[in-house]
């Protein structure tokens, strides 16, 4: 086979490095994060953090397939070094300029797209048994990355200053780039790469909302979808100014935050890796689907209606075990479409999950703003209010929202055709050839969609 022959020492290792150094080096940042964005937006703060978020995830979803289409063609390492690049090159700014700070960070959106290379770089080097683990190990690494780096990163900002946190994630990323340049090496065939330089890119690989538009053409398809959206779509938001809503709402501090991405990135690993597997052979994938979606519906009332600190800790638990959602959907996708259809499926769900990182973190804002959530200094400021979202009936109006939105995708996932352990093993073969066409079938046809290849195992739920 000539991806066999031409792809050199390219290993999965190489891209857990690669993942583990990049958010390793954001996670340390999530303290002095914190402080950055209130001193640079001291007004409607949570508005102005999710319009940057949102600027960023929606230019990631428009770039997106146009990377992904070029790395078919010159070569998966390019446009990694150049993601991971964009995506770091942020930090440093920090310190020297917030403005250039969070400038950055929203346009970084157009090639911040790392894990669509990553995914692509492993669909090259495993063979379709393999990759459902080799992703499950890249994805566990995501989570791991930020087990630690939180606590580290509050450690060094309480003893030494944010400055110091800023230079050691800057040193951590340079490092990163280091090693993509000088240690990974290309996992894409050099003849394949040849031969696609015959063939143009279309618009219709350029096209971030040509997956979208496929959506009608199967009903169950079209119901998997409307769940995913509704409720990735407060995922999104969540993650984007969850942390920021523990340090000055909740009133957590700096090491009680990083414990409590520790806790729930711990539990993530573990609902993955052990329920998750219980779960999808004893009540099968649409329940398993359904389970995580009541657990996520819990979890966002609870973080609404939630005002002391304790709640928030329980409801970690519950935001841990609702981890197991996606990884469900993406079973339930590979067993409901056909097998020559897997990479349209998988490149569907993706798309609405990358169309939801840029709505959902503004979206969170707006209603932060909306509902009057303004944060809290450390120090009380004459004139302020200071007691006003403490004696709140609702502290987080957008975590209801969220609620609300779970609700009707829950509503909709039950009327999903349920596929059960005898379905799954009797496609399994056909899924995991499929989930995967376009890469795998590169040598045929060199204009694969990297995109329609990712997993919906990229994060763990927050």
């Amino acid at each position: 086979m000539l991806v066999r022959g031409s792809r050199g020492q390219a290993r999965v290792t190489h891209a857990v490095v690669v993942i583990f150094l990049e958010f390793f080096a954001w996670g340390l940042l999530t303290t002095p994060m914190l402080t950055v964005l209130h001193e640079t937006f001291p007004q409607h703060t949570f508005l102005m953090n999710g319009l940057v978020h949102g600027v960023k995830g929606f230019l990631s979803f428009l770039s997106a397939p146009l990377i992904g289409a070029l790395s078919d063609i010159w070569g998966r390492k390019s446009f990694l070094l150049m993601t991971v690049f964009f995506t770091c090159a942020p930090i440093p700014f920090m310190r020297i300029s917030p403005w250039w700070y969070f400038a950055l960070i929203s346009v970084s959106g157009i090639f911040a797209v790392t894990f669509s290379v990553i995914f692509a770089y492993v669909a090259d080097i495993t063979e379709e048994h393999e990759r459902s683990t080799a992703y499950g190990l890249v994805s566990a690494t995501f989570a791991a990355s930020l087990v630690t780096s939180p606590a580290i990163g509050a450690y060094l900002s309480a003893q030494y200053g944010d400055s110091l946190v800023v230079l050691v994630a800057t040193v951590i990323s340079v490092a990163d780039i280091a090693f993509v340049f000088f240690v990974v090496p290309e996992s894409l065939p050099d003849k394949m790469r040849l031969t696609s330089w015959g063939f143009p890119i279309s618009w219709e690989q350029a096209d971030p909302f040509s997956s979208l538009r496929r959506v009608g053409k199967d009903t169950t398809v079209l119901l998997i979808c409307v769940t995913v959206f509704l409720s990735y779509l407060p995922e999104a938001g969540q993650y984007s100014s969850f942390f920021l809503y523990l340090r000055q709402v909740i009133e957590f501090s700096p090491a009680a935050i990083a414990a409590f991405i520790a806790m729930v990135g711990i539990l993530s690993i573990v609902a993955q890796t052990l329920f998750l597997g219980v779960l999808m052979r004893t009540i099968g994938n649409k329940n398993t689907v359904l389970l995580g979606l009541g657990f996520q519906l819990f979890q966002l009332a609870w973080y609404g209606f939630g005002s002391e600190p304790w709640m928030m800790w329980a409801a970690g638990t519950v935001a841990a075990m609702s981890s197991i959602t996606f990884p469900a959907v993406s079973a339930l996708v590979s067993v409901s479409a056909s097998a020559d259809q897997q990479g349209v499926a998988q490149g569907m769900i993706t798309g609405i999950r990358g169309l939801c990182n840029g709505l959902g973190p503004a979206l969170y804002g707006f209603i932060f703003f909306l509902f009057n959530v303004e944060l809290n200094d450390m120090q009380p400021v004459a004139g302020r209010p200071a007691q006003a979202t403490e004696k709140s009936m609702i502290p987080g109006p957008p975590f209801l929202f969220g609620a609300f939105a779970v609700l009707f995708a829950l509503l909709v996932a039950i009327f999903i055709p349920d596929h059960r352990l005898d379905d799954v093993k009797t496609c399994k073969s056909g899924s995991a050839s499929g989930a995967h066409s376009q890469s795998a079938g590169a040598l045929d046809t060199p204009t694969s969609d990297t995109e329609d290849i990712e997993p919906l195992l990229q994060d763990s739920s927050m």
